[in-house]
């Protein structure tokens, strides 16, 4: 059952119904904000990551969405309320601590370098070595079978990854770099934006691998501003609007529609139209009174419907 209340400053903020369960949960942050001098960026934010299922974090330009990320992750410290892990307060100061709790980020860029081969992107930083002293070497063979077989655990076949990773198609590479944070015993996975750039066919690869890393018991934290592309593959749905939370809902309490409707800012739209109709010459019959929901966002793909 859901209930509303005055949380929000922009909506109602439906009861979270996985409150009920925060023992469970891997990452948590109580009533988080953060403020940068005078600018407050974050305000009151509830949320909870649990193994095996995807939390979608959604919200447009200036939401709040990448000052929630860089908390997670260890870029930044909170300035108000509470940051838990299994738990337990903490405070990162770097995103080596925050990976090192199995805190993962991967971010659109996703920190490769197009000119080198597949499996050298894959361990990056974290090479395989053998022998010792002088003699210390790059395990290379290793590497490469280590590197098949991650992928083709999470599905992703490559005939040849000798290929620069820079050839690979956008969804491929996205979908490298979560089977990468699996594989360095991420428990948590941030994945920022991963289908913002990438069209329809490619975005379905993406969320097909989303679903693939929460059915191996990860916890997912999925930043999107694409409602349709949420839906897909979440289990539950925080709406950011302004630095504070505007929706906080469980797949069963809320629809796409009214997702859709919130992620948009069905509020603003109404009073945009009462605008619009004092403006000589605009014709607003024909505009919805809230956001348009039946409208279709460009992407698609698998994951759990």
């Amino acid at each position: 059952m859901t209930s509303t209340n005055g949380t929000g400053t922009h909506g109602a903020v439906i009861a979270d119904t996985a409150a009920d369960q925060a023992d469970g949960a891997i990452v948590e942050l109580r009533n988080a904000g953060k403020s940068y001098g005078n600018i407050r960026a974050l305000h009151g934010v509830d949320l909870a990551v649990y193994p095996g299922k995807v939390t979608c974090v959604l919200g447009d330009n200036g939401a709040g969405k990448s000052t929630l990320i860089k908390i997670v992750s260890g870029l930044h410290q909170h300035t108000e309320g509470e940051f838990l892990v299994d738990g337990q307060p903490v405070r990162f100061s770097t995103p080596r601590e925050a990976l090192d709790k199995g805190i993962a980020t991967v971010y659109q860029d996703l920190a490769t370098v197009p000119l080198m081969p597949v499996w050298r992107n894959f361990f990056l930083g974290s090479e395989m070595t053998r022998g010792s002293g002088p003699l210390r070497r790059l395990d290379i063979e290793k590497m490469k079978k280590t590197a098949d077989e991650e992928l083709r655990n999470m599905g992703i076949v490559l005939d040849d990854l000798e290929q620069p990773i820079g050839t690979l198609s956008g969804g491929q590479r996205q979908c490298v770099a979560i089977a990468r944070a699996v594989y360095f015993g991420a428990r948590v996975l941030i994945l920022d934006e991963p289908t913002a750039a990438l069209g329809v066919k490619q975005s379905g690869v993406v969320l097909k691998y989303i679903a693939a890393a929460r059915d191996r018991g990860l916890g997912v934290i999925f930043i999107t501003h694409n409602p349709h592309h949420a839906y897909m593959v979440g289990d539950h749905f925080s709406v950011l609007r302004l630095g504070t939370l505007e929706l906080s809902a469980d797949r069963s309490e809320v629809s796409l529609e009214e997702l859709t409707n919130h992620m948009a800012g069905g509020a603003e739209l109404a009073a945009l139209k009462h605008e619009l109709s004092q403006v000589r010459g605009v014709d607003v019959e024909e505009l919805p009174e809230e956001a348009d929901l039946t409208a279709p966002v460009a992407g698609g793909g698998e994951g759990k419907s």
